[in-house]
């Protein structure tokens, strides 16, 4: 039996006409100056996992069936009293998406979770890090379909970084909204 693959949209969409058009537009020497997407990292900060180990476990499950992918749990650099944190606690999960995965999340991202979101008005275009990256935050993971409602006991926010390269916060603008990205005007 052998089963296709269909190559994500977004890349194809990219391959096919922004990539020419943002040469174009910035008018670059190479077309290996256009920007491109590199990865897409999807990060939980669970600092509940100290009084809950179930929040943690949690958050692991969520971030696989978002991403479909296995994350990294992070433990603690340092030990802090104020926060009675020791180091090596497990205080957070993160995944590092990259080729047709990364297509794959970026674009239920921009057509099924953004306008999930209650009195969306658009991303701030002030997201950019001054190098072309992009990051924004969620405040709970159950705007993904992929969560079941029903199973949800703790509500976790989580931060998305989209890496672009090119090193231009205008270039990875133009980027991201020609792949549907919705920014305020």
């Amino acid at each position: 039996m052998t089963t296709t693959v269909t190559p994500p949209r977004l890349r194809d969409l990219y391959a096919g006409t922004i990539r020419a058009k943002l040469h174009q537009r910035f008018k670059l020497a190479n077309i290996h100056q256009v920007p491109n997407l590199r990865k897409i990292t999807v990060n939980m900060g669970v600092g509940k996992a100290l009084e809950n180990r179930k929040r943690l476990d949690q958050a692991v499950e969520h971030l696989t069936a978002i991403t479909g992918q296995k994350p990294k749990v992070c433990n603690a650099r340092r030990s802090e009293a104020n926060f009675k944190l020791r180091e090596g606690q497990a205080i957070g999960a993160k995944v590092d998406l990259r080729g047709p995965r990364m297509y794959e999340f970026l674009d239920r991202l921009v057509s099924v979770v953004i306008p999930r979101i209650r009195d969306f008005r658009g991303i701030s275009r002030d997201s950019f890090d001054g190098r072309g990256n992009f990051s924004m935050g969620l405040t709970e993971q159950s705007l993904f379909p992929e969560v079941p409602l029903d199973k949800v006991e703790f509500t976790q926010g989580m931060d998305i970084t989209v890496v672009i390269s090119g090193g231009s916060d205008e270039m990875s603008l133009e980027l991201l909204t020609e792949l549907g990205m919705p920014f305020k005007r």
